[in-house]
């Protein structure tokens, strides 16, 4: 989902310079809401290359394949960039008859991948992704991305009935794997001195063992909901109208980013270096690869963000 997200600042640039130009967008299906947002995106064109390799030879794979190849080829296409720079999706890009694009071998992720372009250009690896993205872009289009980072989305504030009526914070607590993880007391102890402030506590989640995770934080919480489960679409609403996103290293932190809320971002297992949080509003990247941030040190930027 972060590279999906990544890319929103590139399409803004692009469309911004490029006004005239019809922007479609293949992404992997899962993540498919996320270009929807963007309302200079034309067509959204998922693709399943995560189901599909677990069954490769099945019959309704291969009918799937076909059906997204036509979708690939009923227009015609002056340019095709890929922004991922993995060989799956330089492949992808090379099923299109057109000019592809993308990072020369020194630039790249898989090296490999940069032998599917015909066009390749280099972007430096100590960038941010963001602005990786948005410089691949330009120099495929001979622009400069001279502008502040945009995502470009304008999503309303959800108005979902099972919001409390007071201001509230969205806690992302869950992620993709268990050791980036923020401890639960850690949590707890923010609620608290958020309900202090008169602040409710948001708790999404997206599977039973992070339902659980939510219920058992709501339980020692005297402000805290557990949402109902939400689509990615649903998500964003909700985190437009937060006073506040606390996370950890999953999607939906940096999507509070892209939404111009106020995000901090918690990283206990990895290095947030070139794919912290990165917006226009109030962010912060705290924590790195087995040093979780603690909680004085996260509740002075809490302070500093809802005083913003």
């Amino acid at each position: 989902m972060g590279d999906v997200i990544h890319c929103l600042p590139a399409v803004t640039d692009l469309h911004r310079h490029c006004p005239e130009l019809v922007i479609d967008w293949v992404v992997e299906e899962g993540f498919a809401d996320i270009p929807r947002l963007h309302p200079a995106v034309d067509r959204v064109i998922p693709v399943a290359i995560r189901r599909w390799r677990k069954h490769p030879f099945d019959r309704q794979v291969r009918q799937q394949f076909g059906v997204f190849r036509q979708q690939l080829q009923q227009r015609h296409y002056d340019l095709v960039i890929d922004a991922q720079g993995l060989i799956k999706s330089a492949w992808i890009g090379r099923l299109v008859d057109s000019v592809t694009c993308g990072y020369d071998r020194n630039s790249i992720r898989e090296p490999l991948a940069s032998w599917f372009y015909r066009r390749r250009f280099a972007v430096g690896r100590e960038l941010h992704a963001v602005e990786r993205n948005r410089l691949l872009v330009a120099k495929a289009l001979n622009y400069l991305p001279e502008s502040p980072v945009d995502y470009g989305l304008q999503i309303t504030p959800a108005g979902f009935d099972w919001l409390p009526p007071s201001a509230y914070v969205v806690a992302l607590h869950a992620t993709s794997r268990s050791d980036k993880e923020w401890p639960e007391a850690a949590w707890i102890e923010i609620g608290r001195r958020l309900a202090q402030q008169g602040l409710a506590l948001i708790l999404p989640w997206g599977s039973t063992i992070e339902l659980e995770r939510a219920q058992r934080l709501a339980g020692g919480l005297p402000n805290a909901v557990v949402a109902p489960r939400l689509d990615l679409a649903s998500a964003a609403g909700l985190l437009a109208g937060a006073k506040l996103v606390i996370g950890v290293d999953t999607g939906l932190t940096h999507l509070a980013a892209a939404v111009a809320v106020p995000a901090i971002a918690l990283y206990c297992a990895s290095e947030p270096g070139l794919t912290g949080v990165l917006g226009s509003a109030f962010h912060v990247n705290l924590g790195s690869n087995g040093s979780p941030p603690d909680i004085e040190t996260t509740w002075r930027q809490v302070q500093r963000a809802l005083n913003q």
